[in-house]
């Protein structure tokens, strides 16, 4: 079957997908804030809304180790967060970019079929995903439920997909700024390091109640103990809940991503079409932006997903335990991974694990920064931002780097680009060990995301707001 047809079949389905309609003028900046921010209350509120009709459950989550990157919250409107979109987004990019199905994205039509290709199998994505939950008792036993109860959470569960669809698209057409997608996942890590700073709930770790935001039993240990050095210590150190130092870790992670932003290499480029006319495209160290780390979490994380299913139905086979041995944490029911494949994969907890075990350590430094360098560098390829695309895109707008023939462009291109790309990708690795490592709330994946995704919005809110000059330019930057 050809591409062509392929997207062909999508059209039957476009009289009834629903559809954000583009705006028939330019959207002015302050209104773009204004539908940001409806559209970041309106997933806030649905992170609340418990889904009607689940039974109470304290067993492990398995997906706990996804909810970083699916800004997805367990028993909420929210369950599937941005899992079905970014899914589909990744297999239809991947699909087109091998040119397994024929798009040309020069042609407004076939863009349109594409994006709504994207649109109906995340639908069906979302469907299945819901019914896999529910018929495998996440909300409780399906004959516990009901048939109308379990179609009812099903039900339930689409419904809030395809609002997160809407909501993405509606800012992805220009009435916002960004994509949702980033928007929902940088909001969903700065909730979760907000609230292990800042939460004035109690908790009993076996020494009487505690609070348990860091800066809150800052506050309350030295108003409360007379020695207030050791006050200080407990509340710099203190082990099981988040404690000053993991603050001071997020922190200083987050300015050195912030750092890192501005290494690039500038490359000269002069118009063909306009005499005199320079600019430059600029090669970012993090050129691939998150994609790297958010791909090599996904990936361990579904890891940890099937290993998790199979010791529950096979605790006592050989190849399961070597893919992956789970016990329970310490004071939780949540499963942790303490032998094979898994273990190795994962990040030492503390730096006193991390030098427990160096072997253990050794092995998931080097596994996290290989993948992301390798993720890095395939992602560029599949995602029509390689040496061959950018080559193109300035050869389309008649324009040439400075110094180079037309014909020598790719080739130097090809030596800077993929560079960039690998050593990004490992840079972000090397980055996110260091701060699971020192502790940082959030894990350090969730901060780097949300640290590249913030920076971005900032960015994109200079363009906005600062003139329209060099517009061919401002495009390719």
């Amino acid at each position: 079957m050809s591409g062509f047809r392929f997207l062909n079949l999508v059209r039957p389905f476009l009289p009834i997908l629903p559809e954000v309609s583009s705006p028939d003028r330019r959207v002015p900046f302050n209104q773009k804030i204004l539908w940001t921010a409806v559209t970041l209350l309106i997933f806030l509120v649905c992170s609340q809304v418990p889904l009607y009709g689940i039974m109470s459950s304290d067993s492990s989550d398995p997906l706990y180790w996804l909810r970083v990157i699916l800004a997805s919250n367990r028993g909420t409107l929210m369950e599937l967060g941005i899992s079905p979109i970014l899914t589909s987004g990744m297999i239809m990019q991947l699909l087109a970019g091998a040119n397994l199905i024929e798009v040309d994205f020069s042609l407004k039509e076939d863009r349109a079929l594409f994006s709504s290709a994207q649109k109906l199998f995340a639908l069906i994505i979302s469907l299945g995903q819901a019914t896999v939950y529910v018929l495998t008792g996440l909300y409780g036993q399906p004959s516990d439920l009901g048939a109308g109860v379990c179609l009812l959470l099903i039900i339930q569960l689409v419904s809030a997909a395809l609002i997160v669809i809407l909501l993405d698209e509606l800012l992805q057409k220009g009435y916002g700024l960004g994509s949702g997608i980033s928007l929902f996942i940088a909001t969903n890590i700065c909730e979760s390091i907000v609230w292990k700073a800042f939460s004035p709930t109690t908790l009993n770790t076996g020494r009487g109640p505690e609070f348990e935001g860091a800066i809150v039993a800052l506050f309350h240990l030295l108003f409360t103990w007379h020695d207030k050095g050791r006050a200080l210590r407990e509340a710099f150190w203190r082990e099981r809940l988040p404690n000053v130092m993991n603050l001071v870790a997020t922190v200083a992670v987050f300015a050195v991503v912030i750092y890192l932003q501005g290494f690039r290499i500038e490359i000269p480029v002069k118009s063909n079409r306009f005499r005199g006319q320079r600019g430059s495209y600029p090669v970012k160290l993090f050129y691939t932006s998150n994609m790297p780390i958010m791909l090599q979490s996904t990936l361990t994380s579904n890891v940890f997903i099937v290993s998790q299913m199979l010791a529950g139905r096979f605790p006592d086979n050989f190849f399961v335990k070597l893919l992956g041995h789970w016990e329970p944490m310490e004071d939780s029911l949540q499963m942790e991974a303490v032998g094979g494949l898994a273990y190795y994969i994962s990040p030492p907890h503390t730096l006193k694990a991390a030098l427990l075990d160096p072997i253990h350590t050794l092995i998931y430094i080097a596994f996290t920064l290989s993948a992301c360098a390798l993720f890095s560098k395939t992602w560029i390829e599949i995602s029509g931002s390689g040496p061959r695309d950018v080559a193109r895109q300035l050869k389309d707008q008649q324009l040439v780097m400075a110094g180079h023939r037309e014909a020598s462009m790719y080739k130097e291109l090809k030596r800077v680009i993929p560079t960039a790309a690998a050593l990004g990708g490992a840079m972000l690795g090397l980055l996110s060990v260091a701060a699971d490592l020192m502790g940082a709330l959030g894990n350090g994946t969730g901060i780097l995301m949300a640290v590249t995704i913030i920076y971005s919005y900032w960015e994109i809110g200079m363009k906005e707001s600062g003139p329209a000059e060099m517009a061919a330019f401002a495009d390719l930057m």
